[in-house]
């Protein structure tokens, strides 16, 4: 079957009238005509098709026929619909801000939705904001938020109610419609678990084109489905997150390990200490649950290690701990307070806390910020590699969850073995426990069956021209895992399969398959994820 669109001007008065796109897509020459009320919202022009073509990893290069650019839900609804009943096959992918690593938001020959063009100003002065704050009897605080809203936004539009979302990612300026597609981590997760968790209802349009608001409660087949589905089974066009106070400052510490194993126990400790069910009522309560954020990282002994966190004064001899051992590892952690806790007293529950830990002892620092400047910390690191040339390269990510029982034999092989003895280019590495208790399983995400897991992500960069080697370097990590007998499971996934996408979700994939059928039958969205097509 031929994968091309013939893109013909149709209904033309004169030639600076946008035209309406017939769209061929069979060997048969049979075509598909989108609806005239939205056949203006198509763009082919080169440059739109090339951004189209692109993602954050530089890897994937697939080019669509035309992209989307819709104002409103129900003209998705439309286009969706249109292409459900059309008896030629039409592959559609909704493209947030473009951070997939592999084409996961992607349709080669199809059409890519741009979702932010439902934040246009133009169109928000007529319609009004994607982001609204709300309270109710049953839920408290909440947003209502457009998919296509970056979590930045949310984050800036909440704090001006003195709210916030308390599920994060690192990085904020990604959409909240593509992290609640995959699952949405950080060092939060371990105590509000991912975003998934946190989210009371969405809207979404299904790959029939249906428009269906669902919750727990509500179309429960399709929110749990959408959550963690990697867009297989709806557009999500907005979700209602919930809020809870927020604080005004946060004391943010590193602190550094040479032992793995204590630096392991000692995460595990302080996230076991923080496994209360529940949530908080009031930012001053923050107090009562320990650390509100935990992550660990490592320091190699590959190039000047980034240091800049650290006083200057301090840095040299990081530099000689990183350059004696070859890996150091760092512990990061953040305690949240506000004008209710003076600074002395979270001085106090932070020896508390920190008491019994296994650093390395004076390698311990501590800064005090504002919460937004640590939440949005990331944004500061990627303008520093934009100014390098290192933003928009490759980046061939492996992103891993191994189970608490395996971590220790996983660290010595890739981590003692690979990374320090064979010398091999590890990047940024991230290396933290979560709890398991703290997901749905009856949502599509797929994590280890302990109750502990850690998240271990690799977040390399490339040239243009060995990011192959690079990618290379991963499958030799996961065939190693296979062969230990590790059953990992890896997150925002990749595979070239559909047999390796039946064990990436093991018991789930029936469950999977029989969603697919119900809510995407003919396979239409997001192909980018080679799923089922």
């Amino acid at each position: 079957m031929a994968g091309n669109f013939v893109l013909i001007p149709k209904y033309l008065t004169t030639v600076f009238i946008v035209s309406i796109f017939l769209v061929g897509l069979s060997e048969e020459g049979t075509t598909f005509f989108p609806p005239k009320d939205i056949a203006d919202k198509f763009r082919n022009d080169p440059e739109t098709l090339k951004l189209a073509s692109t993602d954050y990893g530089h890897i994937v290069h697939e080019i669509p026929a035309t992209v989307f650019h819709p104002t409103s839900a129900n003209e998705i609804a439309t286009l969706v619909k249109s292409a459900y009943n059309s008896s030629v096959p039409i592959k559609i992918a909704a493209r947030g801000h473009g951070h997939s690593v592999r084409g996961q938001a992607m349709s080669r020959n199809g059409v890519v939705i741009n979702m932010t063009a439902l934040n246009d100003p133009d169109h928000l002065r007529k319609a009004g904001s994607r982001i609204s704050v709300s309270r109710s009897p049953s839920l408290g605080f909440y947003a209502d938020v457009g998919g296509e809203q970056l979590w930045i936004d949310v984050l800036q539009t909440t704090l001006t109610h003195g709210l916030a979302p308390v599920s994060w990612t690192d990085y904020l300026y990604l959409t909240v419609g593509g992290t609640l597609s995959n699952a949405g981590i950080s060092g939060q997760t371990f105590r509000f678990g991912p975003q998934i968790s946190n989210v009371h209802e969405m809207d979404v349009i299904t790959g029939k084109g249906d428009f269906v608001t669902c919750s727990a409660k509500v179309n429960s087949e399709l929110y749990y489905a959408v959550l963690g589905g990697l867009g297989q089974f709806g557009i999500i066009t907005r979700a209602r997150i919930a809020l809870e106070p927020a604080p005004k400052r946060v004391k943010w510490l590193r602190i550094l390990y040479t032992n793995f194993s204590q630096f392991s126990k000692d995460q595990e400790r302080l996230i076991s200490s923080n496994n209360i069910n529940g949530r908080s009522t009031t930012s001053s309560s923050h107090k009562n649950y320990g650390f509100d954020y935990v992550e660990g990282s490592l320091l190699l002994n590959q190039g000047p290690p980034d240091l800049s966190f650290y006083p200057k004064p301090d840095q040299p001899r990081i530099s000689s701990l990183v350059t004696k051992y070859g890996i150091v590892f760092c512990l990061e952690v953040a305690k949240y307070y506000d004008d209710h806790t003076a600074p002395i007293t979270v001085d106090k529950e932070l020896e508390v806390l920190l008491k019994g830990l296994g650093f390395v002892p004076g390698f311990k620092f501590v800064k005090d910020v504002a919460v937004v400047d640590f939440l949005n910390r990331v944004a500061s690191e990627e303008q520093a590699l934009r100014s390098k040339g290192l933003w928009d390269i490759p980046h061939p990510w492996l992103n891993i969850f191994i189970p608490k029982s395996r971590i220790l034999e996983f660290e010595s092989a890739v981590f003692g073995h690979m990374i320090l003895k064979e010398n091999i280019p590890a990047g940024l590495v991230l290396i933290y426990p979560t709890n398991r208790n703290k997901w749905n399983d009856k949502m599509s995400a797929v994590i280890p069956e302990e109750d502990v897991f850690y998240v271990v992500s690799m977040l390399r960069s490339s040239g243009y021209n060995n990011w192959e080697e690079f990618d290379a370097q991963n499958k030799m990590i996961l065939k190693l895992c296979v062969r230990m007998g590790i059953k990992f499971k890896l997150y925002l996934s990749h595979y070239e399969t559909q047999e390796d996408w039946r064990n990436h979700f093991g018991l789930k994939w029936a469950t999977f398959q029989d969603r697919k059928a119900q809510f995407d039958p003919k396979h239409i969205l997001a192909p980018g994820q080679t799923i089922f097509n």
